[in-house]
């Protein structure tokens, strides 16, 4: 069976953690599946948002777990692991349709840093999220120091790296990290997308990009998709290639 199970929900994908034996940590499988999905989903126009969630009442996701990468080397740890789910995690991150997080438990170490990679999150009264990877002899390694930089005040990111104290989720949501408090955040998660039904497509994709670039996620990658898509549109644009098609000279003059 699938770790990290795919459902429709309507006009939503819905991706839900399952090992909930380990509080739904996440494993190199896991890994390996979330970027094969965000694929699909991404080239798919039936899906208008995607929403991250996980198994069981307990845990959204408690991070790595500790018997996939324990007995690495460090060389190892860092190239494969660490690098390997920064990858994974920015393509979330970066996804060009809307993206929630239904934190239906808590949410530690690597379960926090997926959560921030989702637009906005969902979460249950009764879950925390906490950074406790100090504990274990660690740093957060998958944008816990960058990415969440950027969501949470530096006082309180240092509480939590520093101190492995957890936030409530009333604190979460006072502190903008969370949108809404729900006791089934899954369902308040998909009365949300929607709100969709009445947005742009286009409009939203690129509301989404020029947010990304002024908050520093991607920033080179979305100054050049736009630029390119405003060249694209031109009238320049047709005239290059249909000059380079006919083995012929470009005429720019008054385009």
């Amino acid at each position: 069976m699938s770790q990290i199970a795919l459902t429709e929900r309507g006009n939503a994908a819905v991706l839900t953690l399952h090992n909930e034996a380990k509080l739904n940590a996440l494993t190199v499988i896991m890994l390996k599946e979330l970027e094969g999905h965000l694929s699909d989903i991404e080239s798919r126009s039936d899906i208008r948002a995607l929403i991250v969630t996980g198994a069981g009442p307990k845990a959204f996701c408690c991070g790595a777990d500790i018997a996939e990468w324990g007995e690495l080397r460090p060389e190892e740890f860092a190239r494969f692991w660490v690098h390997g789910g920064h990858r994974i995690f920015d393509r979330l991150a970066r996804f060009s349709k809307p993206t929630i997080g239904a934190l239906n438990g808590h949410a530690f170490g690597g379960g926090l840093e997926l959560a921030a990679c989702c637009d906005i999150r969902v979460m249950t009264p009764k879950a925390t999220l906490a950074l406790p990877e100090a504990k274990v002899g660690i740093v957060p390694g998958w944008s816990g120091t960058q990415r969440l930089a950027r969501l949470l005040p530096e006082p309180v990111l240092k509480e939590m790296a520093l101190f492995a104290r957890r936030l409530t989720a009333e604190r979460a949501m006072n502190l903008g990290f969370v949108a809404e408090i729900d006791d089934n955040p899954l369902a308040a998660a998909l009365g949300i997308v929607e709100d969709l039904a009445d947005v742009s497509r286009r409009a939203n994709e690129l509301a989404k990009a020029m947010i990304h670039g002024a908050v520093g996620e991607d920033t080179g990658a979305v100054i050049e998709a736009l630029g390119s898509a405003a060249a694209a549109a031109s009238a320049d644009r047709y005239e290059g290639v249909h000059a380079f098609l006919d083995k012929r000279k470009p005429s720019f003059e008054g385009r």
